[in-house]
C-alpha cells in the first residue's frame, strides 16, 4: 500500500526585539503567528487541531517574505499587510477575522461594532471569542477591537502588548494634512 505524503506547514521563529514569535504558513499563505508569551507547544496544538493532514517542517527561508513584512510593521514602517493569508476557522471566526481586517491602520472599534458589522449585533460575547482564537494577530489586527466605554480589553498577548502595537500605529500613522 502506498504512503500518502501529508502537505507541508512551514514554520519558524522569529525574534523582535524583546519578542519571540513563531510563525507558520501552508503553500495558501500565512496561517499562524504567535505572540510572544506563546509557547511552542501552543502552535503544535493548534497545528493538530486546524492542519492536521500537515507535516510540521522548519524554514526560514520559506517564511521569508512574511518575516521581512512582520518585521518592516514591527518597526513602523509598513502601514498594511500584503501578505497572503490561509485562515482555518469556523465560518463565523472567519467572518470576524475578515472585518478586523477592514480596520483601517491607526483606527480602532468595539467589540459591539464588530458583531453589527458581520450582522450578528448580539453575539458581542461569540465575536470576543472568536477575536481571542485569532490565529493571525498583528496581521489580523485584533489588538486595534477595543471595549465599548473605550477601554483596553484583553489581549492574548497582553495589555502591554496591546497598547504597544495601538501607540506604533498612531506614530507611523500618517497626518491627514501630510500633503496640504
Amino acid at each position: 500500500m502506498a504512503t500518502v505524503d501529508k502537505k507541508l506547514l512551514y514554520w519558524t521563529t522569529f525574534n523582535h526585539n524583546q519578542w519571540e514569535l513563531h510563525v507558520a504558513a501552508t503553500e495558501n499563505g500565512l496561517c499562524y503567528v504567535s505572540l510572544p508569551n506563546e509557547s511552542f507547544d501552543k502552535f503544535e496544538k493548534w497545528a493538530r487541531k486546524y492542519a492536521p493532514d500537515y507535516k510540521l517542517q522548519a524554514s526560514n527561508q520559506y517564511l521569508q517574505a512574511n518575516i521581512k513584512e512582520l518585521k518592516r510593521y514591527l518597526d513602523g514602517e509598513e502601514l498594511n499587510f500584503s501578505i497572503l493569508v490561509d485562515l482555518r476557522g469556523t465560518p463565523f471566526q472567519q467572518s470576524v477575522w475578515k472585518t478586523l481586517k477592514e480596520i483601517p491602520y491607526g483606527e480602532t472599534c468595539t467589540y459591539s461594532q464588530i458583531a453589527d458589522q458581520i450582522g450578528k449585533p448580539k453575539a458581542v460575547r461569540a465575536v470576543g471569542s472568536a477575536i481571542g482564537a485569532n490565529p493571525l494577530p498583528i496581521v489580523i489586527p485584533c489588538h486595534r477591537v477595543i471595549g465599548k466605554n473605550g477601554t483596553l480589553t484583553g489581549y492574548r498577548g497582553g495589555l502591554d502588548m496591546k497598547k504597544h502595537l495601538l501607540k506604533l500605529e498612531t506614530q507611523t500613522v500618517p497626518s491627514p494634512n501630510a500633503f496640504v
